[in-house]
């Protein structure tokens, strides 16, 4: 089912310069557009793309407005990505498929289990006794929401998700291990989604919180009473171990690691394939990570690294034994 461009205005709001008639057959990446499709440029290093592009219309901000019209059809609006966000939304309610029934008949759910007359089960899921799922949430197939675990109201949980295994406690004994029972639980907010094959572990003694509005990506590892502020988003293969302590509005780049009992302020942005050792309790941006290179020059530079200790110790023992003359101002 195509879009005219004039519905899409109405609906989402904007400046339409281009015909309102126009219907739109699909949307796309600017590369990729052809006559039939809309586009949109979401920051101005892209802006070659854009003359090159074959899209009949394009969102654009009002800086890129002249860019557009040298080309076509456009969208004028002050946030184009949140814009095309929107537009997503508008497209696929507009092209939904009929839903099947609520619950899967494949579903397997406890009878002293409490599901919302609202909520939607996918196929294969498992929802234990004593759980509580809210309003307007949606689980994907095979999900998995173990025995006293609360999942609040719109959330979206995708395939493979598991909310509730056992954290990862153990005390030593005697050359092995002895099992520490969780006996928290999960506790989930409002409109979170969490992504595919994602697990969040329950807590110890007290519970595992993700506080609303917590967006998590696939393959994403919660131990066990970590607490995660609410509006704060996690991308693929992040780890966060048990205990920490995660502000609100921060953003975690892809494989990163939390290290466990630590603390990030609200605000805090850890960049990707970053390693966090101490707690952050100053909101900004922090990256630790070692450069990629050639190999011949990472082995170098990786050596040196490993010198570095000494170095110090060692300029240190020469200042000590230099008088105050010597010493460079």
């Amino acid at each position: 089912m195509a879009l005219r461009l004039g519905e899409i205005a109405q609906a989402l709001g904007g400046e339409l310069q281009g015909d309102g008639a126009f219907e739109v057959q699909r949307l796309a990446p600017l590369a990729t557009a052809g006559p039939d499709a809309l586009s949109f440029l979401s920051h101005p290093k892209y802006r070659k793309e854009l003359a090159a592009s074959r899209a009949a219309c394009v969102i654009v901000s009002p800086a890129m407005r002249e860019a557009a019209a040298e080309r076509g059809s456009f969208i004028v609006t002050d946030d184009p990505y949140l814009y095309f966000a929107r537009l997503t939304q508008l497209w696929k309610a507009r092209h939904a498929r009929e839903e099947g029934p609520r619950i899967h008949p494949s579903a397997v759910i406890d009878p002293a289990a409490q599901v919302d007359a609202t909520a939607r089960i996918g196929a294969l899921c498992v929802v234990e006794r004593g759980a509580r799922i809210g309003p307007g949430t949606v689980l994907k197939s095979r999900v998995t929401i173990s025995e006293d675990c609360v999942v609040g109201a719109r959330c979206l949980l995708h395939p493979g998700v598991v909310i509730g295994a056992d954290g990862f406690g153990l005390a030593p004994h005697q050359g092995a291990w002895v099992k520490i029972e969780q006996l928290g639980a999960v506790r989930i907010g409002d409109d979170v989604e969490i992504g595919a094959n994602t697990c969040i572990d329950r807590g110890a003694l007290e519970d595992t919180v993700i506080e609303d509005g917590v967006k998590l990506d696939n393959l994403i590892q919660i131990g066990h009473n970590v607490r995660v502020g609410r509006h704060t988003a996690m991308a693929g293969c992040v780890g966060v171990a048990g205990s920490a302590d995660i502000g609100a509005h921060c953003t975690i780049g892809g494989g990163a690691i939390v290290l466990g009992h630590l603390r990030l302020a609200d605000g805090v942005h850890i960049s990707a394939a970053t390693v966090v050792t101490r707690s952050i309790l100053k909101p900004g941006q922090y990256t630790g990570m070692f450069p990629i290179d050639d190999n011949a020059a990472w082995e170098k530079n990786a050596a040196t690294l490993k010198q570095l200790h000494t170095l110090r110790e060692r300029l240190k023992a020469l200042e000590k034994s230099m008088g105050p003359d010597d010493k460079t101002p």
